[in-house]
This record gives structure tokens, sequence and C-alpha cells, in this order.
């Protein structure tokens, strides 16, 4: 069964940046897309950015320029690097895979306010 382990998250102040990482279990991490989502309260889930096995990222506009995702297949291990953080960007963050939802786990909360 996979299952994925959220960390990094935290409170910070506007403008500052914090590292996430994602630790999935499980064998099918190198050929699926991998994706981070989050969800602020009161809102739906979102995802906010993907990486393909090969490396493709996506982002959605609102976190472009300020968030990069990347992964480490050794690790099974996905990164989210968000700079220049925002208090709209105050949510739970979870990860898992865009193209084959599994079980989510418990996230991880990042809190930006002065």
């Amino acid at each position: 069964q996979v299952q994925f382990v959220e960390s990094g998250g935290g409170l910070v102040q506007p403008g500052g940046s914090l590292r996430l990482s994602c630790a999935a279990s499980g064998s099918i991490f190198r050929a699926y897309t991998m994706g981070w989502y989050r969800q602020a309260p009161g809102n739906k889930r979102e995802l906010v950015a993907s990486i393909s096995p090969g490396g493709t990222t996506y982002y959605v506009d609102s976190v472009k320029g300020r968030f990069a995702m990347s992964r480490d297949s050794a690790k099974n291990t996905v990164y989210l690097q968000m700079n220049n953080l925002k208090p709209e960007d105050t949510a739970v963050y979870y990860c898992n895979y865009p193209n084959y939802l599994r079980s989510w786990g418990q996230g991880t909360q990042v809190t930006v306010s002065l």
C-alpha cells in the first residue's frame, strides 16, 4: 500500500522560505508523475505543482516563479522549495500521484503570517 509522509512545514513570515519533503513508499514512484497539493480552510484541495518521471514540471499560476519542485528517485522523495511566501500560501500541503490517486497522508501545515 502506498503511503506518503510529508514534512517541512511551519510558521514563516511573508517573504520567507520553506522546503517541504514527501517520502513515498511502494515501488511505483519512479513510474508516475508526482504532485504537491494544498488545502486551505474552507477551500477545495488544489494541485499546485507536479513533476514527471523525466523531470518535466508544472506549476499553477499563483506559485510560478516562487515554488520549485524536484524529485529524488533513489530516495522515493519529492521536494517543494517555496520562496517569497505569501499569506495566501497558508494551507496544509500534501503529495500524491495526480494520475493515480492514493490515500492521502497527514500533510504538513504551512502558515505564512507576521
